[in-house]
């Protein structure tokens, strides 16, 4: 399984970034997905994800209402478009595979049960 993570560049406050995973070796079908954000050596924090039945999201608190996780399935993408955005967004953005088949609704809600990572993308926000 590998995953690719493009999309981070410099924006200003209030711009848009749109960020897409790359996956191979993984069908969405099957898996649920994730976008993360570095926050410190040690943790990295649920930003997004995305039910492998495509049809449930769950969102940051703090993003919510700007943010907008999608998929292809044709593409094998994971998309996070980003809206809005604040200085406080900034920072290394990881996508995440959940390998475990759970239920087609299951959400991720942290970066402990992921079991594959992209190499990360930085998003830095000027104010």
């Amino acid at each position: 399984v590998q995953l690719q993570a493009f999309g981070g560049g410099l924006v200003q406050a209030g711009e848009s970034l749109r960020l897409s995973c790359q996956i191979s070796g993984l069908t969405l079908d099957f898996h649920a997905m994730g976008w993360f954000r570095q926050v410190s050596a040690n943790e990295r924090e649920i930003v997004s994800s995305i039910s492998s039945d495509g049809e449930h999201t769950y969102y940051a608190e703090s993003v919510e209402g700007r943010f907008t996780i999608s998929r292809d399935l044709d593409k094998n993408t994971v998309d996070l478009q980003m809206n809005n955005l604040k200085p406080e967004d900034a920072g290394v953005y990881y996508c995440g595979a959940d390998y475990t088949r759970h239920t087609t609704e299951y959400l991720p809600r942290g970066a402990s049960g992921m079991d594959y990572w992209g190499q990360g993308t930085l998003v830095t926000v000027s104010s």
